[in-house]
């Protein structure tokens, strides 16, 4: 996969959330272990989906889009809260 960003809104991010884009990628390192969600509220002028997922400091919330040539665009990045937390136990505990 290949991946991008604002660089600017990657240090706003970092600074608000706590958490890099460089980092936050790592929710789709092992697509086992991922929820993917498409996020119909913020879809109208793209199509924008939520990864949920393990990174090596915790479990991270990551919003983006896919551009052409199957790059993805990562808009935000943060710790899952725990209501997210709950959700990807309920969806990917059932799975094994």
């Amino acid at each position: 996969m290949v991946f991008d960003w604002d660089p600017l809104k990657n240090s706003a991010n970092q600074k608000k959330h706590g958490l890099a884009f460089e980092d936050a990628i790592g929710v789709f390192e092992g697509e086992d272990e991922a929820l993917e969600l498409f996020d119909e509220w913020h879809s109208d002028d793209e199509d924008r989906f939520i990864t949920i997922g393990p990174i090596r400091s915790g479990l991270a919330m990551v919003v983006w889009t896919e551009r052409p040539d199957d790059v993805v665009r990562v808009i935000s990045a943060r710790w899952a809260t725990p209501r997210e937390r709950r959700l990807y136990e309920r969806q990917i505990g059932g799975r094994g």
